[in-house]
């Protein structure tokens, strides 16, 4: 059975296993609020969107990336929908050549393999030569990952905040900008722009990038494209094409291909 928890001890050794690694599923939101430990941590979905604020960085995290946390940095995570997830936590040792500062890393199936062997090592246990081997892929998929600049920027303005959280968990839902100024009670331009100054993004381009990266995990779990399309709201599929074209540079049917 995979491990599902982790100590706050075990978190900050210094010693023991080079890694330790957990998955977990529940049937409610998952929110693991602001803390900090001695040891790394990657830290993913298994299916939904997480996300994650890490130093003075925040995403919205698709199930195809996950975020690597150095040793000491706060962080904490909300899941949008029920949980599915896993973490591995990498001795301070071992994260000397891994990344300094909190990142988004693309997930390979190398790696989620590996970190789903992890999971089910017994806890607390020695590792074995072939647990060892296995320990090492997971550390050399985090330091040749690549870095990606796909996470979606959370805004700090607790109104705001709200909005980004509910469409998070409802990429499909197509209100107005007017109607969600007036459910966050915040004035639409108010809304307008300090979304554009706490995200880099207008909030309508926050809204059809939220779409595309849960439209990212669904082809990556093998859903067509038309039914993407239609399950995220879209009325034109050729528009959702197009846009996801635009924005990562490749079309849906070719995502789906290579993954």
């Amino acid at each position: 059975m995979p491990i599902s928890w982790i100590s706050s001890v075990d978190a900050s050794a210094d010693d023991g296993p080079p890694v330790l690694a957990v998955s977990r599923r529940t049937g409610a939101v998952r929110l693991t609020r602001r803390h900090r430990h001695g040891r790394g941590q990657l830290l993913g979905a298994m299916q939904g969107l997480l996300s994650v604020e890490a130093g003075g960085s925040r995403w919205v995290v698709p199930a195809t990336h996950a975020v690597w946390i150095p040793p000491g940095v706060p962080h904490g995570a909300r899941s949008h929908g029920p949980f599915a997830g896993w973490s591995v936590y990498v001795v301070p040792s071992a994260c000397r050549d891994l990344p300094r500062q909190p990142c988004l890393l693309a997930v390979s199936g190398l790696l989620r393999e590996a970190a789903a062997r992890a999971s089910s090592w017994t806890a607390g246990a020695p590792l074995d030569a072939a647990q060892l081997r296995v320990a090492g892929v997971i550390l050399d998929e985090i330091r040749s990952s690549p870095h990606e600049t796909l996470g979606l920027p959370m805004p700090r303005d607790e109104r705001l905040l709200k909005i980004a959280r509910a469409l998070s968990d409802r990429p499909d839902d197509d209100r107005r900008l007017e109607e969600w100024a007036a459910w966050a009670a915040v004035a639409p331009r108010t809304l307008t722009r300090r979304f554009r100054v706490e995200t880099g993004f207008s909030f309508t381009a926050w809204r059809q990038r939220v779409r595309l990266l849960r439209a990212m995990e669904m082809l990556a779990a093998g859903k067509a494209v038309t039914t993407v399309a239609l399950d995220l709201g879209y009325d034109n599929v050729s528009a959702f094409i197009a846009l996801f074209r635009r924005t990562f540079g490749v079309t849906p049917g070719r995502y789906l291909a290579s993954g």
